[in-house]
């Protein structure tokens, strides 16, 4: 079951900037995560491994951030990821109809794989460590099929603790000397963004035109429906921080399942 959510950012600002309020709301996410008390979560990446028409869902045993032109130093996240759930998203995607397949790296055996991962993972994995699974959206299929996505891994799940994580920079374009250039469309995404995490309604993104997204050069708008999908209206969300600092959005907010939340079962 899907016990905590978040939205987490991926820049490496969080790095740079130690005081900053997105360095700040990442711990704070962290803390939560720990209360908590998850035994896997599922990081769903624009930046991941990228299957033509399909979801990708990583399945080896070991995850390590491999250097790139946005994640160039240390930190540098290593952890285990989590085969045996990522095997259960791949087999209730499938079942549900969704085009989705299983990844590994090196090896076809899960256990002995090592998959090299992205920084819109290791970021928010620095700080929300847990076992992993490493999901990659897909922007050739619909709204729906995102939402129904998240839905599915919700139900994978089964009996486990297990958060869900929207890794999720929003609009690209906010200063002109950014390497997208200048859009206007960046900062109203990003208010209307803020306004949706605030009054709980992500549901209103999936009658969206992409072009909400694309117009803003967000990276969000995909696994922010997946993660519409898998809580749905059953959780209460915090803001806790946003920031434009350069050219890109940030945005850090947890997700509170309402009620009572079921006991760790110790197993």
């Amino acid at each position: 079951m899907i016990v905590w959510a978040a939205i987490a950012p991926h820049g490496g600002l969080v790095f740079e900037q130690p005081e900053g309020p997105t360095r700040k709301g990442m711990e704070e996410l962290g803390r939560r995560l720990v209360q908590a008390d998850v035994e896997a979560v599922i990081v769903v990446t624009p930046h991941g491994t990228h299957i033509d028409g399909h979801f990708g869902v990583v399945r080896a045993a070991t995850l390590s951030e491999h250097v790139s032109q946005f994640a160039t130093g240390e930190p540098l996240y290593a952890g285990p990821g989590a085969p045996e759930l990522a095997d259960a998203c791949v087999r209730q995607l499938q079942a549900d109809g969704l085009p989705a397949l299983g990844l590994t790296f090196g090896t076809t055996v899960a256990g002995a794989s090592e998959m090299p991962i992205d920084w819109g993972a290791g970021i928010p994995l620095t700080f929300l460590r847990a076992p992993a699974v490493v999901v990659t959206p897909c922007r050739a299929l619909s709204n729906e099929h995102h939402v129904r996505a998240g839905a599915s891994l919700a139900r994978a799940t089964g009996e486990r603790r297990v958060a869900f994580i929207a890794s999720a920079d929003h609009g690209h374009g906010h200063a002109a000397d950014g390497p997208y250039g200048f859009s206007e469309h960046s900062k109203p995404y990003d208010e209307e963004i803020q306004r949706l995490v605030r009054a709980n309604r992500l549901d209103e993104l999936v009658g969206r035109d992409t072009s909400f997204a694309y117009d803003a050069k967000a990276d969000s708008f995909w696994q922010l429906l997946m993660l519409h999908g898998a809580i749905g209206g059953g959780f209460e969300p915090e803001l806790l921080s946003y920031e434009a600092p350069t050219y890109f959005g940030m945005l850090t907010a947890a997700y509170t399942r309402k009620g009572p939340v079921p006991a760790a079962s110790g197993v």
